[in-house]
């Protein structure tokens, strides 16, 4: 039905009126229907009751009901309905009466058609800014509670971020619809363990889904035991506003979520719980002290739920520092070129860290590897290039320079540049056979997608390739092909977790076709390429991830 038509009824016990009125003005022309005619007021009543119409036109004075009492009557039927009164100027009365009741408004007896379709058409233009008002307010009320989850995430995630009094909460609350009582909450944050990692080697579809996935799980969850609301601040990280009873409640529910997203997704998260927060006025604190506890996945490497337990992380405390002692143990054994003993103090430091009660705040300890991190390259720098200590340091922010490194990564790389600068040292003390060996060493190893066969490299030192071979295999304990092939295989894997293709990789580490890279990769690993990189990123069976892309080594 089209919503500018307008249907229009007449009532008078005046035939000819009637038929004058319905049949002599042009309606079609004004988009008005006749809906219908009657000649009393009983009739007129059932036929406003059958048609509905938008406007009623009907004499004052009829028999067995009047105008006045039919106007009454169809207004409470219709409140919307415009009625115009036909009367006389003997029935002013009773026209005053009917306007106090409601009609829209009267002609006076005689009339002419032109005054009669001026007065419908007057009506009409009022039905139709009646409509459109209607329809106005429908479409608000409809956006409105189309956007009310989101309205209502705002609203909470605004309260959680910044302190509001209960008192000015509650009118807002109820408006809202929040379903959550407002008092009594827990509060957890839940991250993604290693984002940068996994997100960065997944399409945006993928991601959004896994995220949707996440928030799912998420609701479903926490609907199950109680009611709550989880709100999205980033790719990788939700907040859970939840109600409940103790902090026992709020970290029984956080790792129910934690145990179903691993199940569900094979995602693992990282739980941080704050405190029970028994009115709003609390939640940014709850808020504060769940990033808190999530902070301390540090030392878990992830998958774990932690309640802030308010010792030791409110206000920065000292680190525990290493001993003067130590510290010239390890200098010793860095400038004597004892990997095992330097290993062994490093050992002991990070061994004590973990023995601290509580534990100390992660950036302490993050500071704590730098400082070992710049004191073995400054050792390094009395005895070796500028250049040579500077790639040492570069590898070391590039591996962690970025978030989310662990207790466990940082640890072992602090390690591993301890025992590389020990095995300068020691190289420096070799004999001459042995110096020419690992200058080879760091050849092969700077220039893998070089021409690398024995022939080449003897050439480069100036040595026979029989002898050259030789003197390799007795200085490292490994054929010299063997260790050039373990070598790039060793980077093939360092490129596959980087996200490099394998056509990239094949080409950047010398091999000319792609299928041989891939074989080469198989025989030393006993996985193809792309097995490895699945495997690497936590992934158990690549085909069973339904975002897998078929293996293509061959």
């Amino acid at each position: 039905m089209n919503e500018n038509k307008i249907k229009l009824c007449i009532i008078d016990d005046i035939r000819s009126v009637v038929d004058m009125i319905s049949r002599k003005p042009p309606w079609g022309e004004h988009r008005i229907e006749i809906a219908g005619t009657a000649l009393d007021g009983e009739a007129g009543i059932e036929l406003v009751r059958k048609t509905k119409p938008d406007i009623v036109l009907t004499d004052i004075r009829m028999p067995r009901m009047d105008g006045l009492a039919m106007t009454q009557t169809i207004l409470e039927m219709a409140p919307a309905t415009k009625i115009v009164i036909l009367s006389a100027y003997t029935d002013f009365a009773y026209t005053r009466q009917a306007i106090r009741l409601g009609a829209f408004d009267f002609v006076k007896k005689p009339f002419s058609i032109d005054e009669i379709v001026s007065v419908v058409l007057k009506a009409k233009d009022a039905c139709l800014s009646e409509r459109e008002a209607l329809t106005q307010r429908l479409s608000q009320e409809r956006k409105l509670r189309d956007g009310l989850p989101a309205l209502q995430q705002e609203y909470v995630a605004q309260l959680v971020h910044r302190a509001s009094s209960a008192d000015t909460v509650a009118a807002q609350w109820e408006r809202l619809g929040i379903r959550l009582a407002p008092a009594r909450f827990g509060l957890f944050v839940i991250e993604l363990d290693r984002p940068a990692d996994r997100l960065a080697a997944m399409h945006a579809r993928e991601v959004a889904l896994l995220r949707f996935s996440i928030r799912n799980i998420l609701e479903e969850t926490i609907a199950g035991l109680t009611q709550g609301i989880v709100l999205s601040e980033a790719a990788n990280r939700f907040v859970c506003v939840v109600n409940c009873t103790d902090n026992e409640a709020a970290e029984r529910l956080s790792e129910a979520c934690r145990a179903n997203i691993h199940r569900f997704t094979r995602s693992t998260v990282s739980v941080g719980v704050g405190r029970y927060a028994a009115t709003v006025e609390a939640l940014p604190v709850a808020y504060e002290q769940a990033l808190s506890a999530l902070d301390f996945r540090f030392y878990t490497e992830g998958n774990g739920v932690r309640l802030y337990d308010g010792s030791g992380m409110e206000t920065a405390r000292a680190l525990p520092m290493y001993s003067a002692a130590t510290e010239h143990e390890l200098l010793m054994a860095l400038r004597s070129g004892h990997a095992d003993q330097c290993q062994l103090v490093l050992e002991t430091i990070f061994n004590d860290l973990l023995q601290s009660e509580p534990l100390p705040a992660p950036r302490h300890v993050e500071h704590l590897c730098y400082e070992l991190a710049a004191k073995i390259c400054r050792t390094m720098r009395a005895s070796f290039p500028t250049e040579r200590v500077a790639a040492l340091e570069e590898r070391w922010h590039a591996a962690h320079g970025v978030r989310g490194a662990s207790f466990q990564s940082m640890k072992a790389s602090v390690v591993s540049i301890g025992r590389e600068a020990c095995s300068w040292i020691e190289g420096e003390r070799a004999d001459e056979p042995t110096k020419l060996i690992y200058r080879a060493k760091a050849y092969i190893c700077d220039h893998l997608e070089s021409d690398l066969s024995v022939e080449h490299c003897a050439r480069r030192f100036n040595i026979s390739p029989g002898y050259f071979s030789n003197l390799f295999k007795k200085v490292m304990g490994i054929s010299y092909q063997q260790f050039v092939i373990h070598q790039r295989m060793e980077k093939a894997k360092e490129m596959l977790v980087e996200g490099y293709q394998v056509q990239e990789i094949a080409s950047a580490l010398g091999y000319e076709h792609r299928r041989y890279f891939s074989e080469s990769f198989k025989k030393h690993t006993r996985m193809t390429p792309s097995e490895y990189k699945w495997y690497s990123t936590g992934k158990l069976d690549p085909a069973a991830d339904p975002a897998a892309e078929p293996a293509q080594e061959i």
